[in-house]
């Protein structure tokens, strides 16, 4: 295996890793036993249910979150230079994609490491997929904004870019909000503007729906709680 920093995919949930992971995953995971993780918890449960006889304990986890400094990361990744290779990991789907994996990548180009991603589930893309909007220009928003004014303004604004550009919409929210802002979206959007809910993906409770936001008024799915993506689209 070559050394680089292998940008490795997580499970959206308890899914079997098998059902949304490639067999070449594993192999590569078994080859690092240096980590870029998220959660060091949540990063050694995930490889521990991959690879059940690891020596977890003989591999070593680097926390990388919004307070991490340039210049920890790039302590981290020391091992580059003595040939070895890194895995990055997300708490949940593609590092590098809603996540402060970007940081990572960002500084290892910049040092003329190779970089290489690997094939996993990512919600934004499946989302997408199974939406039926337009897949060839659209845009990831992130969080919208906590405040109820500029929430407003900014969905407005969003469905703006829906007419004028024919360009989809994507949003999170955390998963506690998610009816807050379902509220929002069918009082500041208009009644023909399609609505995707897509949440749960790739679990049993997997739930993906396009209705206009007229439609959905009649009746709110409970997303109580569950991890949730939203797509606008005309």
């Amino acid at each position: 295996m070559s050394p680089a920093l292998y940008l490795i995919p997580v499970t959206l949930g308890d899914t079997p890793p098998l059902q949304v992971l490639p067999a070449y995953n594993i192999e590569v995971i078994s080859g690092i036993s240096c980590f870029i993780v998220e959660n060091v918890r949540t990063a050694r449960r995930f490889i521990k249910s991959i690879l059940p006889q690891a020596d977890i304990d003989a591999m070593t986890f680097f926390t990388l979150n919004k307070h991490t400094s340039p210049e920890d990361i790039t302590g981290y990744l020391n091992p580059l230079t003595e040939n070895k290779s890194i895995g990055v990991l997300s708490e949940a789907g593609c590092p590098g994609v809603s996540d402060p994996g970007a940081d990572v990548v960002a500084i290892a180009q910049a040092g003329n490491y190779r970089v290489i991603p690997l094939v996993g589930p990512s919600s934004i893309l499946l989302a997408l997929m199974a939406s039926g909007f337009n897949g060839q220009n659209f845009a990831f928003r992130g969080y919208l904004p906590i405040d109820p004014q500029e929430r407003s303004k900014t969905l407005k604004m969003l469905e703006q870019k829906i007419f004028v550009n024919h360009q989809t919409q994507l949003f999170i929210e955390t998963p506690f909000r998610n009816h807050k802002i379902l509220k929002d979206i069918i009082l500041h959007c208009r009644p023909q503007t399609k609505l995707c809910i897509a949440a749960d993906i790739t679990l049993e409770t997997e739930f993906i729906k396009t209705k206009s936001i007229g439609e959905w008024k009649k009746q709110l799915p409970d997303l109580n709680k569950r991890p949730c993506i939203f797509l606008l689209y005309k």
